[in-house]
Parts: C-alpha cells; structure tokens; sequence
C-alpha cells in the first residue's frame, strides 16, 4: 500500500549540460515539496539517436508513477510536453513552475 504518490525526473543530459547536478537536486526538491516519493531519475542524452520518452513512459508505468517531474519543456523535442507522455502521468515542469495533468487531455473514468 502506498502512503504517498510516487514521481520520476527526467533531464536530457545535453540539455542540462554542466547544470546537471543542479537540475538534479531541483527536480528532488520539487518532489520533496510535493510530497511525492521521489523513485527514480532518468537521464537521456539526445544524441544517443534512441527513443527517449518510450524508455521513460515504461519506467514510469512499471513504477506506477502519478508525476514526471522535469527541470524545464526544454527537455523535451521541441520544447513541448508529448501528449502521450502526459496520458501517463502527470507532467511537472520546475520552472516555469507548470502541471500538465492528466484530466487536461482526457477527462477521467466515468467523466462525462
């Protein structure tokens, strides 16, 4: 049983560059003050030329994930939240501090 919601970071190393141990903590503090437990951190580098939100959506759904906490859009393809990521989990950005949240793209079960 789970006391409190579970939440994943994510950084794109390329984009983060040498403020990565910064991102890093500001992504965890984040979760902190949410009060999510904070499982994992997923670092990708864009230039690995492999998917990157496919290995993060799995982590996500195996971990039963309620957020990915993120330092900035930045991070993503054109400094744009997926849609499909965020029919996942939520998605929390740092800063600017934003939600995008699940209900936003698909209202919930027995919505009408």
């Amino acid at each position: 049983m789970k006391f409190r919601p579970t939440a994943v970071g994510y950084l794109r190393s390329d984009v983060s560059g040498l403020r990565q141990a910064w991102d890093e903590d500001r992504i965890r503090e984040r979760a902190q003050r949410l009060g999510y437990d904070f499982a994992k951190l997923v670092i990708a580098d864009a230039r690995s030329g492999r998917h990157l939100l496919a290995g993060l959506k799995t982590i996500t759904t195996r971990l039963d994930a309620e957020a990915i906490i993120v330092p900035s859009v930045r991070h993503f393809d054109g400094a744009t939240v997926p849609d499909d990521l965020v029919q996942v989990a939520d998605v929390i950005t740092v800063d600017p501090e934003e939600t995008y949240a699940r209900w936003a793209i698909r209202p919930p079960a027995g919505f009408r």
